[in-house]
């Protein structure tokens, strides 16, 4: 079996002007870091997937645990085109895991 990691980036934009926008906004942050999203600056965050596959049936649950209101835009790509990001201006914060390595405590 081939492995070809995929990088899942999620950004959004979402209301917080009532409770129920805010609920909303909490619910759909906990959801991400609840599934594995790291965050890489606020209101966008990343996942490696295993392969296309394993991107898919994230892609799906996203879809399905969306808040009713705002932007929320997905972009699936590969680890590699991922990598070839170039930091324009910033320090890359060490929190941060930006490898396919895998962590074991």
């Amino acid at each position: 079996m081939s492995y070809r990691y995929m990088r899942i980036i999620i950004m959004f934009d979402l209301p917080t002007a009532t409770s129920e926008d805010m609920k909303n906004y909490r619910d759909f942050r906990k959801f991400l870091i609840k599934n594995g999203f790291m965050m890489m600056q606020e209101s966008v965050y990343t996942k490696i997937a295993l392969n296309q596959g394993v991107a898919g049936l994230i892609a799906n649950k996203l879809r399905a645990n969306k808040p009713p209101k705002g932007l929320v835009q997905m972009l699936i790509v590969t680890e590699k085109q991922f990598s070839r990001m170039e930091i324009l201006v910033g320090d890359i914060s060490g929190e941060n895991i930006t490898d396919d390595r895998r962590l074991i405590v």
